[in-house]
């Protein structure tokens, strides 16, 4: 019998108790939906076209954005009964960060798109709810005022590689004096992928000095550009086409990190285990399994599918992460259980950017984590780590 002078556990999914009891006593309703799948749908209605065009859709025809999705749903959870899990923990350790739950927000550009503040009001929310912020390089505000709105919440940061070897040192050097802890490097858009929606438009926000900040507001960057980046956006736009994309991206190159950045490394973009092995290889210390969202290559395997041989060929020697297609608490619980460690979050708390700026995010984070409690105690686990293949059960196509 539990000692009844023991304060009860506050659990993520007190948030679904408080929002019954603000309906019951006080006749309040959540401002947002709590239903995460749709949140694409409500975000659609406030987005301008050009936005809308940008966030939401993917390359191509769109194919691996829906495998994505199919892969999750695909797997179905097997709950097991009568197991205790009246006190849960979601908290892990992930490359010497301690995070109070398995989710970090993943890198997404040009978060103006959605709101004016943009990745200020996403660092502000992730800071109040003690989660990383992964910061893009593709950014409408700069490292510097990203730190500075996120205070002392945990920041990490996303390194599209230029092709100037300089100008990238400089944007390393900047982050770590600004406390980014860990350095994630996107391996799969050294070029843009094929996306319809916004070549139909004719728009790519970059170009237009938009998302950009990181290199205007870079010293090394600025000596590209004869007038400031406020005066000319459009000749921003052109130097940063200059130092973007870089396809020339090899392994061979990886040491040049390591001279330059002295915390943890993680790859991302991985879609196999033999690029798993090779980031082993080279001594990187996590990968992340992602297809980008399904943004980048139209008619590439479902993220999820490629999760689990990668943690089994490599999650004993490194970090694994995840991201692509996860959009419920449900979802995050599927990846955990195929063998990631961690799970990056995307589109959906941008959509809740977009909705109501930092509130909109903090809400679609509390309704996230609450969902992954309530799915892995219904489910009969108390750790977020404990789940494992055998927790799920996979449906033939």
């Amino acid at each position: 019998m539990a000692d009844e002078s023991t304060p009860p556990p506050v659990h993520y999914s007190d948030h679904q108790a408080l929002i019954y009891a603000n309906g019951a006593f006080l006749g309040e309703r959540p401002a947002l939906t709590t239903d995460l799948a749709s949140l694409e749908a409500k975000a659609a209605e406030v987005l301008d076209p050009a936005a809308l065009g940008y966030i939401v859709p993917s390359a191509g025809s769109g194919s691996t954005a829906r495998a994505n999705l199919a892969a999750f749903e695909r797997r179905r959870i097997v709950p097991r009964m009568l197991r205790d899990h009246a006190r849960r923990d979601l908290s892990t350790t992930l490359l010497g960060a301690e995070l109070p739950a398995p989710v970090l927000l993943g890198p997404v550009g040009v978060q103006k798109l959605a709101h004016p503040e943009g990745e200020l009001a996403s660092a502000r929310a992730a800071a109040a709810l003690g989660l990383p912020f992964v910061h893009s390089t593709q950014a409408s505000h700069s490292i510097e005022e990203v730190a500075e709105a996120g205070g002392d919440g945990p920041r990490w940061f996303q390194l599209y590689w230029p092709r100037d070897p300089e100008f990238c040192v400089s944007l390393l050097r900047r982050a770590r004096e600004a406390g980014y802890s860990h350095l994630v490097l996107t391996l799969d858009t050294t070029m843009l992928g094929w996306r319809p929606a916004d070549l139909d438009r004719g728009h790519l926000p970059f170009l237009q000095g938009e998302g950009i900040a990181n290199y205007t507001s870079d010293p090394v960057f600025r000596r590209r550009l004869a007038k400031d980046p406020a005066d000319d956006p459009g000749a921003a736009g052109l130097a940063f086409a200059e130092v973007f994309p870089n396809p020339g991206l090899t392994w061979e190159q990886l040491p040049f990190l390591r001279e330059h950045w002295d915390g943890p490394i993680v790859l991302k973009g991985i879609q196999c285990a033999a690029d798993a092995e090779l980031a082993v290889a080279h001594g990187m210390d996590g990968v992340v399994v992602s297809n980008h969202g399904g943004r980048q290559v139209d008619g590439a395997l479902a993220s999820l599918d490629a999760l689990a041989p990668v943690a089994e060929a490599v999650g004993d020697r490194t970090a694994v992460l995840f991201d692509s297609g996860v959009r419920t608490g449900a979802d995050v619980f599927k990846a955990l259980a195929l063998g990631a460690d961690a799970v990056l979050l995307g589109r959906p708390y941008l959509y809740g950017l977009a909705l109501a700026g930092q509130a909109g995010v903090e809400h679609v984070l509390r309704c996230l984590l609450a969902e992954l409690d309530l799915t892995l105690g219904n489910s009969g686990y108390r750790t977020a780590h404990e789940p494992g293949p055998d927790a799920l059960w996979s449906v033939t196509p």
